[in-house]
């Protein structure tokens, strides 16, 4: 595909706010526009669109990689979280929405907030770069995961298709025994492997260096300000402010969770004689390459690329034949396994033919 048209891709992500901001001034259905979007349009655009497969040229990586543009798009994503988050908290503090709003608005604010914007920081927190991992801690302070950026680097990319892994899904796994076990326990390694990391270094585990006590904080922290600001502007207390924003955060990061439990569903390495793992390849995680859902989600459906090579950026991650191929993109296979049995209908024989295909 053009480059050019690649690059315009990557906006599409901003459709999204727009849809959130437009549809509530429109009100009535316009609550659901995000929604409808999202798990009604994107799925039919990726069945009706053909899928991309095409590998950006191995004498481009290097060109592309670091061009400044694929940056500045996630770095944008940054402040436009932030300010529909501004807008949400002013909404909340000043118009009565009924029950079904309140659901609508909430769902609708975490499909920006966890599906495009703990997609962002998941980007941005395998970077080495201090101003990008500290765009990650943003957003991921947003919906109130921060762990997530210790877990997910230097936890789950090291036991990845393993069962030492919390976020990886096993055979025959509801989504909602996935979610409990891979939000508990992925938590509880943070703390661990934070504590590991001070430990080398001959720090305290109380240190102002442990960074999981400033994850704990720090949602409090933006929380408890937008609650004082619009607090004061209406002058009174906003409890509606801190509903809004638990709400959005558990919908958000439960989002991510679905993404998980879609990306390593069944994934196993094979455990070698010397007692570890053999290395993460591109065969260890489902692969979907549906040109639509890609575009909104910076490429994070090529992930078994992302695994088999953490640091590549996301604008030059290939896809791979010989990965495990999801049917359809991720904002229709998120609504398959929210219903456990047509998810084990659909998912089981498949993963079961191509694990046959590669004992073959």
């Amino acid at each position: 595909m053009n480059t050019t048209l690649k690059k315009i891709g990557f906006f599409s992500a901003l459709i999204l706010p727009v849809l959130l901001i437009g549809g509530f001034y429109l009100g009535g259905f316009g609550f659901w526009a995000i929604h409808v979007f999202v798990f009604l349009m994107v799925p039919l655009m990726d069945y009706l669109i053909r899928h991309d497969t095409s590998n950006v040229p191995q004498e481009a990586v290097s060109r592309l990689t670091n061009e400044r543009f694929y940056r500045w798009v996630t770095y944008g994503w940054v402040y436009v979280q932030l300010g529909v988050l501004a807008w949400g908290f002013y909404v909340i503090s000043s118009v009565n929405l009924n029950w079904w709003q309140w659901i609508a608005f909430c769902t609708g604010t975490a499909l920006v907030t966890g599906g495009i914007g703990i997609t962002v920081a998941h980007e941005l927190g395998h970077r080495s770069e201090k101003i990008e991992q500290f765009y990650s801690k943003v957003l991921l302070m947003t919906v109130c995961y921060m762990h997530f950026f210790i877990e997910h680097n230097r936890g789950h990319h090291v036991r990845v298709a393993t069962p030492e892994d919390p976020a990886t899904s096993r055979f025959g796994e509801s989504f909602y025994s996935f979610w409990w076990r891979s939000v508990k326990d992925g938590y509880f390694s943070a703390w661990e492997l934070e504590k590991e990391r001070l430990a080398k270094k001959g720090l305290s585990f109380w240190s102002f260096k442990n960074q999981m006590i400033w994850f704990q904080l720090l949602p409090f922290v933006f929380c408890g300000l937008g609650f004082l600001g619009f607090s004061l502007l209406n002058n009174r207390l906003v409890w509606e402010i801190p509903i809004f924003f638990i709400v959005q955060s558990v919908l958000g990061f439960s989002l991510l969770e679905l993404v998980n439990y879609l990306e390593h569903y069944g994934m196993e390495r094979k455990k070698l004689p010397s007692g570890h793992y053999e290395r993460v390849t591109p065969i260890h995680s489902w692969n979907a390459s549906h040109i639509v859902s890609n575009f909104l989600l910076f490429q994070l459906q090529r992930h078994s690329d992302h695994h088999a090579f953490a640091g590549k950026r996301y604008q030059v991650l290939n896809h791979y034949d010989e990965s495990p191929q999801l049917p359809a993109g991720y904002s229709a296979m998120i609504l398959v396994a929210l219903i456990p049995p047509l998810w084990f209908a659909w998912m089981n024989p498949r993963l079961e033919k191509w694990k046959r295909m590669q004992e073959a």
